[in-house]
């Protein structure tokens, strides 16, 4: 490591999109040292379920810069002609590519950025008292600011836990070993896109086909994501903005309220996994090959001499339903919490309701010096409600924050042509908050 820098500007643990996204953009900064870490020896994108068949849900021009740096030499574009696949993508008529393809973007991306290292693990950090400290498998690093992109931790049920890995566990594993599903009882547990790709996925192959599907949620139906053109400027900078600038009280209602803006099921994959139901049940006669349970919540999972007894309990009253089963996929989500390498700084960080204060440009508030800051990236969701986690502005936040780092405008991340109306003064960034905007809601 001697040919580091004595202390980075900037130094981020985690290369998922969104660090990949910042690196990119502060890539080009003249006189701006910044290193990426991460454990994994190359880039990857949730590799346990990256499933034949699933689509981005989002439009290719939201990668990594385009929307805020469209003449970035990272852009999903850049790729296309540089792979020489543009005009046969232009041909598809696709405005969302299969997922493989953005993963195949970013490993280009981070094939021709020299900030990143790999296989390197960053253990914990320290603040010194003019400088944050990581600790590396491989010695220590300096660094004015950090910004931690490690990604969410997979939700298992409290219930789910505790079982025989193999048999029993979340969907972020599906990919990652080997496994033989063929004539075997599958229980999935989640109505959103995963457990739906999950579904489609084990129905769509004959050689891995299960005997049996028990698919439970505890949603009302198999409810499809809500992408509509108005509902999509909820995914705008000015929405977040304005969502930054709701009472606390009101964001978790809103947050739950606005959900299917991103937690639901696109309409293509519900048509196609209708149309292999009907398919499989009525053209090949196959008796029920996948057992939807609406309104139903996992209550319990026991291991007994029949395999695994999976109990559902009505959500709305009534008798727990049980059967047994050989594996349960937990299509569960993930958890949002406080980073596990900032538990080292915990009691110098604001917390609330056991979660750090995310600023507007993304930093934590804490008690050091104001010039040192702790960026986060995909935990801010209290803040900045549902397009936090989501890819659509994924640029939009990097530019936020190497603004922020910079100590300039030098993106443009204020107000963009909107529809709707989001009234106030303007998206100006105050040091503890933007400027107030309010809803309008005349009508």
């Amino acid at each position: 490591m001697s040919e580091l820098p004595e202390t980075f500007d900037l130094l981020g643990v985690g290369i998922g999109p969104s660090n990949l996204s910042l690196a990119a953009l502060t890539s080009g900064e003249r006189g701006l040292s910044t290193v990426f870490l991460d454990s994994k020896d190359r880039f990857e994108w949730h590799p346990g379920l990256m499933l034949p068949d699933a689509e981005m849900q989002v439009h290719f021009l939201k990668d990594l810069v385009t929307p805020v740096d469209p003449t970035n030499p990272f852009s999903f574009l850049a790729f296309q002609v540089a792979t020489k696949r543009l005009y046969r993508l232009l041909v598809t008529g696709r405005s969302k590519v299969p997922r493989r393809e953005f993963e195949q973007y970013c490993q280009w991306v981070a094939a021709g950025l020299d900030n990143l290292r790999f296989g390197l693990r960053a253990e914990n950090v320290e603040w010194d008292g003019s400088a944050f400290v990581v600790h590396t498998g491989e010695g220590v690093l300096q660094a004015r600011n950090i910004v931690v992109g490690t990604g969410l931790a997979p939700r298992l049920p409290r219930s789910a836990r505790g079982h025989d890995p193999e048999k029993v566990f979340h969907t972020d594993q599906l990919l990652r070993r080997p496994r033989d599903f063929a004539g075997k009882r599958v229980a999935v547990v989640g109505g959103g896109q995963s457990g739906a790709e999950v579904v489609n996925y084990l129905l769509g192959g004959e050689g891995r086909r299960p005997e049996r599907i028990l698919w439970g949620t505890r949603r009302s139906n198999l409810l499809p994501l809500d992408d509509s053109p108005f509902v999509d400027e909820l995914y705008l900078p000015d929405y977040s903005h304005h969502f930054y600038a709701l009472p606390e009280e009101e964001r978790a209602e809103t947050v739950e309220r606005l959900r299917l803006t991103s937690d639901g099921i696109s309409i293509p994959l519900l048509e196609d996994l209708y149309r292999r139901l009907y398919d499989l049940d009525l053209l090949e006669g196959r008796e029920r090959s996948c057992r939807i349970l609406l309104d139903h919540a996992l209550e319990d999972l026991e291991e007994t001499a029949d395999g695994l007894v999976i109990g559902w309990r009505p959500t709305r009253g009534g008798e727990v339903v049980r059967e047994a089963v050989d594996m349960v996929i937990c299509a569960t989500g993930y958890e949002h919490g406080m980073p596990d390498l900032l538990l080292g700084l915990k009691d110098r960080l604001a917390i609330s309701d056991g979660l750090p204060v995310v600023r507007p440009d993304f930093s934590l508030r804490w008690d050091g010096p104001a010039e040192h800051r702790i960026y986060v990236q995909n935990a801010a969701r209290r803040e900045y409600g549902v397009a936090d986690p989501n890819l659509s502005l994924l640029a939009w936040r990097s530019a936020v924050i190497t603004n922020s780092l910079l100590g300039q405008g030098r993106y443009d991340t204020g107000s963009v042509s909107t529809a709707l109306d989001w009234a106030g003064p303007g998206p100006q960034e105050a040091p503890d908050g933007p400027a107030g905007l309010a809803l309008n809601t005349s009508y």
